[in-house]
């Protein structure tokens, strides 16, 4: 499991450089993945989410433009140096996120309330939490009855796409990354926890031990990534 002290650092160092490196080593497909979340999440008409392991915002942020504007979105994240860039975006533009609140709060142990949010997303963080069933269980505790879990996360892929993936997750991901954002280590890192995470089955299951039901999986990109959606 991941050393939370170690995962905190490691986004502290990369957090100016984050969203950049995103866009290039996914070739901006990261944002076709957040638009299908966001979709998703309108489905059930939150009136107010959680955004998980918000990071820099770009989640929190979708969400306030495709959500009514009475609606309230809080965007948590561990690592402040990673809310700052998240803030400082907002403090940019007076009329973005202007129902955004962001904190700091730690996934194992949500600094909120039982059943406050109509709806929970996690974009790319559940597979850095040291603890997933724990954090999948802080999750369910939030929701209110009827409420759903998002998580949109790195997968594996379908067999045959396998060895390109692997390929690239492990010889050129980290040096494009290196380049980037000065800190190949990081990126080394996001390979290892990608191949340590589970499959999409394997993930269902998990989201079932934490309570949830009418658990089901969208698969995108040859297996990549998946979104999990579960209600309380």
């Amino acid at each position: 499991m991941p050393d939370p002290a170690a995962v905190n650092t490691m986004f502290s160092r990369i957090a100016r450089r984050y969203d950049a490196a995103n866009r290039l080593l996914s070739g901006g497909i990261d944002q076709r993945w957040r638009k299908r979340l966001v979709r998703v999440v309108q489905t059930c008409r939150p009136q107010t989410v959680l955004d998980l392991a918000t990071g820099s915002g770009d989640v929190a942020f979708a969400l306030s433009r495709a959500l009514p504007p009475e609606s309230r979105i809080t965007g948590m994240d561990f690592c402040q140096p990673m809310l700052d860039e998240a803030v400082a975006k907002q403090a940019s533009d007076p009329e973005r996120g202007r129902n955004i609140e962001f904190r700091q709060g730690d996934g194992l142990a949500l600094p909120v309330g039982d059943e406050e949010f109509d709806a929970v997303t996690v974009a790319f963080g559940l597979r850095n939490m040291a603890d997933r069933h724990r954090a999948l269980s802080e999750m369910r505790r939030v929701l209110r009855p009827g409420g759903r879990v998002h998580v949109l996360e790195f997968s594996q892929p379908y067999r045959w796409f396998r060895p390109f993936y692997t390929f690239y997750t492990r010889r050129i991901l980290p040096a494009i990354a290196g380049k980037v954002t000065g800190d190949r280590e990081a990126y080394e890192y996001l390979n290892a926890s990608i191949e340590a995470y589970p499959d999409h089955s394997a993930m269902s299951e998990e989201l079932r031990r934490a309570g949830f039901r009418e658990v089901t999986v969208i698969r995108m990109t040859f297996g990549i990534v998946a979104l999990h959606i579960g209600t309380r």
